[in-house]
């Protein structure tokens, strides 16, 4: 049975062992780099007392060494059940959490099962449909409809912002925006996704208006897939010296995580097959085509930095291989 570390369900649960991640247990000196070359890989970890919930919290997020010192000594041990730990910690970057579970606590009421083999089930684009669509006038253009997709096992909903006529011979101009709260509605310098989208938005309208059409997809990936509240546990390890990269890595999770078979899957529903996609990111490109999206162009997609974000884009450029011109 495992628990996570991030609840406040069973308060009084505890246990010796920990489940964390391989980045994670690099930093905490239980593992060599070369065990934590893949850093969302599950490790085993016992404690000379057990955890509770506060000390595996403090164990588990690492933003949260200087206000917590750690009580040891910890050790690795054999982990003879690596698909379900690989599963859990999947299943915890997928509901927001920390990778972090106790296990086999005592104190945490009933266990519910889950298999591994489910995981598939949750990662199929395919039980994603068209929901609802409406007309919805924008600032790029009041000849805009939105469209609403949802997925029986998923409760994030991703649309679609279409400009012009779906029916055109040319192959739409596309972008794929993943959400953004801090960027696209707070304003945030800290990234470029709310100047970037505002961009895609007017570039899709204006390939409406010269007798095209235009698609902004914007998908429900908080933080490339890590979610909201550990996006900000990375920004506050970025406030210490880490680059992007860097700090989500330290949290154990993947430092990109996003399901682009989720717009591979939007794009067909939208009879959109071929596509100019509007990126800077090759990799995209690589995961739309291997979900069975023709790319006919990549059109590059790039504003000026600000003093706040010059570290983010260059990061962009130099670890994860972003075309910054």
């Amino acid at each position: 049975m495992l628990l996570p570390a991030e609840t406040g369900v069973s308060p009084d649960a505890s246990s010796v062992r920990m489940l964390i991640s391989a980045a994670r247990a690099e930093t905490l000196k239980l593992v060599n780099q070369r065990e934590a070359a893949e850093p969302h890989a599950p490790v085993l970890v016992r404690g000379a007392e057990p955890f509770d919930l506060a000390a595996a919290r403090a164990l588990a997020d690492p933003s949260l060494d200087l206000a917590y010192p750690l009580k040891g000594p910890f050790r690795a041990e054999p982990l003879e059940w690596p698909d379900a730990a690989a599963a859990a910690l999947e299943l915890a970057r997928l509901a927001g959490i920390l990778p972090a579970f106790l296990v086999d606590p005592a104190s945490a009421g009933e266990a519910q099962p889950f298999d591994p083999a489910d995981l598939a089930a949750l990662a199929d684009p395919n039980r994603l449909i068209v929901a609802a669509r409406a007309k919805l006038p924008v600032s790029a253009s009041e000849d805009c409809q939105i469209v609403a997709f949802r997925s029986t096992d998923d409760l994030r909903e991703h649309v679609a912002l279409v400009f012009g006529d779906p029916r055109s011979d040319r192959a739409p101009l596309v972008r794929l925006h993943s959400e953004c709260l801090t960027g696209d509605v707070l304003g945030s310098l800290k990234c470029d996704c709310g100047p970037q989208l505002d961009a895609a938005l007017h570039a899709a309208a204006s390939e409406a208006q010269a007798g095209g059409w235009g698609v902004v997809l914007y998908l429900r990936q908080e933080g490339r897939g890590i979610g909201l509240i550990n996006k900000l546990r990375a920004y506050r390890l970025q406030d210490v010296g880490f680059d992007t990269v860097e700090a989500n890595q330290r949290l154990g999770l993947p430092d990109e995580a996003r399901d682009f078979g989720i717009a591979a899957r939007m794009l067909e529903l939208l009879g959109a097959r071929s596509v100019r996609l509007m990126t800077n990111n090759p990799a995209k490109v690589d995961a739309l085509k291997a979900a069975g999206v023709e790319i006919a162009e990549r059109v590059p997609h790039q504003l000026p930095g600000n003093p706040h974000n010059i570290r983010y884009l260059a990061t962009k450029r130099d670890r994860a291989g972003h075309l910054l011109l």
